[in-house]
């Protein structure tokens, strides 16, 4: 009898052991299918950026909670993804660009994923740039804006038409840059650099150094630093002075549009292989290139909305139109 009620005891035991632990994690797998990650950069999860206006738009929409995880830039988002491939904790990566694509393909970290209505929203040049090495459809534009130096006009400077002209003394620690080892725009500054210059790259970085006050470690810094007057020249996007025109201070900060030709960075989102919500994760793709989500774009991230179909605020006018963008 004694061993009769203790194995019934036993029994008892092992049955209330699994049904709590199949109810944890059923209630863990419920949670997180209400849940998407995001790993992205400060400029676009915080307070003045894009992100939050488009998690809380997503989660009235979907039911979905939006997580952001502020990461770094483009490359740091990506270190951070290949080192947690086989347990990926993130569902979708945003801030991937066209100089980070294909590293982050061949990397495996991606899965390929098409958001509804793209081929109608999203310019093929756009897409392109992202994708079309890769042979699938990986990364989706979000925004997209030319590289190019921010000049003011108070300065008394002539104004520069070309790189070449950068190297001149007048220009003598007149400049502010980003590094290239924490800043998508320092990555932008090189590849610009080495389109233009090819194999003469190195001699021109050597040239231009006299004229660099200061390389900060990320845009918030160096424009700061330009807008609070320490550098008449800082490196940024055409669609830059847009954000001083909208804020009433018209237009003494200008895009300098150089002979050279200029680069386009297109910034991208894909869903990570392995995502832990892959059905979220494909619904907030679909939600970021809408037009509701696109609308937010011109007046937080100061670029041009990927979606072909968003009207632009009339301060980008003062958007320097580019005549020619080489690669």
């Amino acid at each position: 009898m004694r061993k009769t009620i203790a194995k019934i005891f036993l029994l008892t035991i092992t049955t209330l052991l699994v049904f709590g632990m199949l109810t944890s994690a059923s209630k863990k797998k419920s949670a997180r299918a209400n849940e998407v990650v995001v790993y992205t950069y400060n400029s676009f999860s915080g307070e003045w950026g894009a992100g939050p206006e488009i998690a809380r738009l997503f989660e009235e929409k979907t039911g979905i909670k939006v997580t952001y995880a502020e990461v770094g830039d483009s490359g740091q988002i990506l270190s951070k993804a290949i080192l947690e491939k086989k347990k990926p904790v993130a569902d979708v990566l945003v801030g991937l660009d066209n100089y980070s694509a294909e590293k982050a393909v061949a990397s495996g970290v991606l899965a390929a994923y098409k958001p509804a209505g793209a081929d109608t929203l999203i310019p093929a040049e756009l897409s392109n740039k992202l994708n079309v090495k890769a042979g699938k459809w990986y990364l989706t534009p979000y925004d997209y804006s030319h590289f190019a130096f921010i000049f003011d006009t108070l300065s008394g400077l002539p104004v520069p038409t070309c790189l070449e002209d950068l190297t001149k003394p007048e220009y003598s620690k007149k400049i502010i840059l980003m590094d290239s080892k924490t800043s998508t725009l320092g990555v932008g500054y090189e590849e610009w650099v080495r389109a233009v210059y090819k194999d003469d790259a190195t001699s021109f970085f050597k040239r231009i150094y006299p004229s660099i006050l200061t390389v900060a470690p990320g845009w918030s810094i160096g424009y700061g630093m330009f807008t609070d007057g320490e550098a008449p020249i800082c490196f940024s996007y055409t669609t830059s002075p847009a954000y001083h025109v909208e804020y009433g201070e018209g237009d003494r900060f200008q895009a300098l549009i150089f002979t050279d030709g200029h680069v386009m960075q297109v910034e991208g989102a894909g869903i990570v292989n392995g995502a832990p919500n892959l059905e979220g994760a494909k619904k907030f793709m679909d939600f970021l290139i809408s037009d509701e989500a696109q609308n937010l774009i011109p007046l937080t991230q100061w670029m041009f909305p990927a979606n072909k179909n968003v009207q632009l605020p009339a301060s980008y006018a003062a958007a320097a139109p580019v005549p020619k963008t080489i690669e």
